[in-house]
């Protein structure tokens, strides 16, 4: 081998474990391309919301808390149980989820506003009657509120703790804003606009959230993990625990989650953040667009 290929080896190294990785979490298509265009693109081109979901480290622990949290609503919980597949085919669900945040995200107002078309198309079929004999409707308002709620909650608290740099209040504050803008148009009832907002909209679902039996077998589902191989798996598990520990202790004993103690905690975020780097290393972020 001569010496210019053996230079490329760490370029083809790294290439090669940014496919292994974005296969393993469901990443199999390459991602749509960006709109840099200020008036055509659906968010902010240089907004907070593709500064938090360009970091896949992040979002892997705040999604996976967000799925966590969702499944604390019976409503929500019995839409996911009777109408996915998620249990045989949890990477073709990864898959059509990373596809729809990242045609939102960085996609122009057409691909965004087709791609939420088609979600709440879908969400037509997706109605029956929960455990508790109520109906439920996956285009209600309310129910698609709490959704929003849950996942932006998450996935802010996850780059907030995990993310590649630390995100100003500006930018968390901005986050919340763009991201209720989505939730309207998906139909949702009010979506909050600022911090306080969020948390005051997360605490008054707070009544409606039990762990159903449906949640309790997508928590044990969720928990086990999907993935393929020995280290993938131990990857996975550092990822839940982060992920269990973004979530309010209160959100945690609802979920069945025993507590851990202080130094668990402090050793599960070191290990978290050791971990998001070295995925960051060889998925990283693009670079954030600055304003002109």
């Amino acid at each position: 081998m001569s010496i210019a290929s053996w230079k490329e080896v760490p370029t083809r190294l790294r290439s090669r474990t940014n496919t292994q990785i974005r296969h393993a979490v469901g990443l199999t298509q390459e991602p749509p391309p960006r709109c840099s265009d200020p008036d055509l693109s659906y968010f902010p081109v240089n907004g907070a919301s593709r500064l938090v979901h360009a970091d896949l480290s992040s979002m892997l622990v705040g999604g996976i808390a967000s799925l966590f949290f969702q499944m604390l609503h019976p409503h929500a919980m019995a839409g996911v149980a009777d109408h996915s597949r998620y249990q045989q085919d949890p990477l073709g669900r990864l898959l059509q989820t990373a596809n729809f945040i990242g045609a939102t995200t960085f996609g122009s107002k057409d691909a965004a506003f087709a791609s939420i078309e088609r979600v709440r198309a879908v969400h037509v079929a997706v109605r029956g009657i929960a455990d508790d004999g109520m109906a439920y409707d996956a285009n209600d308002p309310h129910l698609l509120a709490w959704v929003h709620v849950a996942e932006t909650s998450m996935f802010l608290a996850g780059y907030q703790r995990y993310g590649k740099r630390r995100i100003s209040e500006r930018d968390a504050y901005d986050y919340v804003r763009e991201m209720a803008g989505l939730a309207r148009d998906l139909g949702a009832e009010n979506p909050p606009s600022t911090v306080e907002e969020l948390r005051a909209s997360i605490e008054g679902f707070r009544p409606e959230l039990r762990l159903s039996p449906a949640g309790a077998a997508a928590r044990d589902f969720l928990m086990d993990g999907f993935v393929k191989g020995l280290l993938p798996r131990m990857a996975y598990r550092l990822f839940v625990l982060g992920a269990l520990d973004l979530m309010e202790p209160w959100a945690r004993q609802l979920l069945g989650v025993k507590e851990s103690s202080l130094p668990k905690r402090l050793c599960v975020r070191g290990a978290t953040h050791a971990l998001s780097g070295l995925v960051r290393f060889f998925v990283p972020p693009p670079d954030r667009v600055t304003s002109p």
